[in-house]
């Protein structure tokens, strides 16, 4: 296989598990306290690979790098495992977290100035539609609103911290290094959660070995996904980046019934199949075209380039 095509299967992989450690982890402790353990020890294994103190980062590296942690990892995991402890079926967090092609799309075809295709829309409407059917499905199983809110913020969040990190990365100004660019945002991301676990008593973790084991699984989901998703954006693109996430729910429901022992629903199983078929289209159509010059010219960095 070619290195795109593996760094797309690894980066559906890993970020599946991802969900499915979040919800594993959720019958043994408060979300927030796996989520805080989860980016403690995160930090503490990527603290080798920070920024030396002569490298003399500029001020403008460091706010982004805080801002990307803020809105890819604390605000995206916090809504993700919040929603786990919620009762948020982890398929349906893994459906509605692959939104984010018709919002990313949707952002830089109106900001780089990029035409649409009839392939574009109906991917993007497929993809919708999965979603708003497995929604609904679970709003009918007794599911709350408030819970699957929770989801979509973590989608939100994470869709606005994809198009800053391609518009800051089409710069010509130095970009830091992959490792270095995770151990800070895991530095900050750890801090941002101890803060929050503190403030609300879940600090302390349970005295069982089964939440270590979750810890396990949630930092190694955490490490794989992040290092494939930020190089599988400057490889492939925002744009098939985010629409191979369309492929997740499924690879996450299954595992969530093989190991969780969840039930797949007639509606789950339908957004799923809408949501390959929006990821399909979106794949097969690749990146936006660039609108003629004459209407403000596009993008120096074209997406998916």
């Amino acid at each position: 296989m070619s290195r795109p095509t593996v760094l797309a299967v690894a980066l559906v992989l890993v970020w599946s598990s991802g969900f499915l450690a979040a919800d594993l982890g959720a019958g043994g402790a408060a979300g927030q306290t796996l989520l805080t353990w989860r980016c403690l020890v995160l930090a503490l294994l990527l603290a080798p690979f920070l920024p030396r103190p002569s490298s003399r980062l500029g001020a403008r590296v460091w706010v982004e790098q805080a801002v990307l942690a803020l809105l890819c990892q604390c605000l995206y995991l916090t809504g993700i495992y919040w929603a786990a402890a919620a009762g948020v079926p982890a398929g349906t967090s893994a459906l509605i977290a692959s939104m984010q092609p018709a919002v990313v799309l949707l952002a830089t075809a109106v900001l780089y100035r990029r035409a649409w295709t009839r392939g574009h829309v109906w991917g993007v409407l497929a993809g919708t539609a999965g979603v708003a059917v497995t929604a609904a499905g679970d709003l009918g199983a007794g599911a709350t609103a408030q819970a699957l809110a929770l989801p979509f913020l973590a989608m939100g969040a994470l869709a606005a911290g994809t198009v800053l990190h391609e518009s800051w990365r089409a710069r010509p100004a130095p970009v830091l290094p992959l490792r270095q660019s995770l151990a800070l945002q895991s530095v900050f991301t750890a801090g941002f959660t101890a803060a929050m676990s503190v403030a609300g008593g879940d600090l302390l973790p349970p005295p069982v070995p089964a939440f270590w084991v979750a810890v396990a699984l949630a930092v190694a989901a955490g490490l794989g996904s992040y290092a494939a998703y930020y190089r599988a954006i400057d490889v492939l693109g925002a744009d098939r980046t985010n629409a191979l996430l369309y492929l997740t729910p499924a690879v996450t429901a299954v595992g969530a019934t093989l190991i969780g022992g969840e039930a797949l629903r007639v509606s789950t199983a339908l957004g799923l199949a809408l949501g390959g078929l929006g990821a399909g289209l979106l794949l097969r159509q690749g990146s936006f075209r660039s609108r003629p010059a004459s209407v403000g010219g596009a993008c120096a960095d074209d997406v998916g380039r």
